[in-house]
């Protein structure tokens, strides 16, 4: 079982990125952070949502029976983006 809180601060890690740095969420609510789903699915389970921090936004992925999140910089970067889904 996945939640996207815990999905997005992986994302995080990587990035070396946080919270502190949000500009931007939505759904606004955040209620969805915490939703429990199952990541390994035949169908998406997880809630549609982006997050924009100061330099990355954070959005989620299925492919392959797998539900992740994964982001690209805000800013261009010239690194191309790889097929999503």
């Amino acid at each position: 079982m996945m939640t996207w809180r815990k999905a997005i601060e992986n994302q995080f890690e990587i990035h070396k990125d946080s919270w502190k740095n949000v500009v931007s969420i939505a759904p606004e609510d955040g209620k969805w952070l915490d939703y429990l789903f199952d990541d390994d699915e035949t169908v998406p389970q997880g809630e549609a949502f982006t997050v924009w921090t100061k330099t990355r936004i954070y959005f989620p992925v299925f492919s392959d029976n797998q539900e992740y999140c994964d982001s690209i910089s805000r800013d261009p970067d010239n690194k191309p983006t790889r097929h999503v889904g």
